[in-house]
């Protein structure tokens, strides 16, 4: 009886948190209705690792974190077309980093652009990008060796991730998902994908069944 008070107490507390680490712009109707096309760009990682890594190697894996979510974002949002969940289709990530790649944009100087460019050269509605904080390599996979101690000394979180959606013409932020990344997260950074689009479900706004 008394841990089912407790489930009461807390759980509007966790669903108001959810709910803050969720925004959508006001004018998302108004600026998204003739959105069709949406890229998806690679993540812009910060990587804090415990074990010495020199500058070249540190950026290596960094971009390789970045284009891990942008595949992981490409499967969730394909499996969710294939049953025509989403009202917008999605670019296929080959071709966007291979229209990048020809304008001599990479992952280096990929922030110089703006989102207006970014979809002028994509020739696309909206961008999809966004950024994480890591202090693991979440591609290969969240540590095994992991008990009730961590959480106590904090070793449980292992960064946070966050998703935006913006308007291609406009450059305005229309959505954005704020996530903390720990052990529940999921295995790695595709499970990560998943668990997090699935806690946002109804609540991306080009979702048809929200």
């Amino acid at each position: 009886m008394k841990r089912f008070f407790y489930i009461l107490i807390f759980l509007p507390l966790f669903s108001l948190q959810a709910q803050k680490n969720i925004y959508e712009s006001e004018k998302f109707k108004t600026l998204s209705e003739d959105h069709k096309v949406l890229a998806i760009l690679p993540f812009f990682t910060n990587l804090e690792l415990k074990e010495e890594v020199n500058e070249s190697d540190l950026g290596k894996l960094e971009e390789r974190e970045g284009y891990a979510v942008q595949d992981a974002l490409e499967t969730y949002f394909g499996r969710g077309k294939k049953r025509k969940k989403f009202s917008v289709d999605f670019q296929n990530t080959d071709n966007t980093n291979a229209i990048l790649a020809q304008m001599n944009i990479t992952y280096k100087n990929i922030d110089t652009y703006t989102i207006k460019q970014l979809s002028e050269i994509l020739e696309v509605d909206g961008i999809v990008s966004g950024n994480m904080d890591l202090n693991i390599l979440l591609s290969e996979g969240v540590p095994s060796n992991f008990s009730f101690m961590d959480y106590i000394l904090g070793d449980a979180n292992y960064g946070r991730i966050g998703i935006k959606v913006s308007d291609g013409a406009t450059g305005k932020l229309l959505w954005k998902y704020e996530k903390e990344i720990n052990k529940k997260s999921g295995r790695n950074t595709t499970d990560l994908i998943e668990s997090m689009m699935k806690k946002a479900t109804r609540k991306f706004p080009y979702d048809k069944e929200r």
